[in-house]
């Protein structure tokens, strides 16, 4: 194995999607490094995402595209994509603007977890989720 083992292919042929066709995404702040969240991505998406450098994802809740950012504005432009060794798994370098997490924080990742077990916020929250998105029902 050498140093250019596995870029004689395109990248979209090296990603192995899963048997529903998803690869699993971490999004990380181009600058900072810190890991905003973690989402699937289809051929699709991540055709877009390439075309658009925009971050674009496949929600399995909705069972649809979900172009990031397209209900709260928090878009996410990409500067980096990577692939891991088995093509597998993507990360995306991005700008966050605003928060990444539906729920207002930058993160989605907002939680740390105690010795003791119980949690505490170690995040900044960006937005008030039912300001941008409405009251849930």
């Amino acid at each position: 194995m050498g140093e250019n083992e596995g870029i004689d292919k395109s990248f979209l042929d090296t990603v192995k999607f899963d048997d529903r066709g998803l690869v699993p995404a971490i999004v990380q702040d181009h600058e900072t490094g810190k890991v905003l969240m973690m989402a699937w991505m289809n051929r699709e998406s991540l055709e877009m995402t390439l075309e658009r450098r925009k971050a674009c994802y496949w929600s399995r809740s909705r069972n649809k595209l979900w172009l990031k950012g397209e209900s709260s504005g928090n878009m996410q432009d990409v500067h980096d994509i990577l692939i891991d060794c088995d093509g597998d798994t993507l990360i995306l370098k991005v700008s966050q603007i605003g928060g990444a997490c539906h729920v207002g924080y930058h993160s989605c990742f907002y939680r740390r977890v105690l010795e003791n077990g119980s949690m505490e916020i170690c995040d900044t929250l960006m937005f008030d989720p039912e300001e941008v998105y409405g009251k849930k029902s």
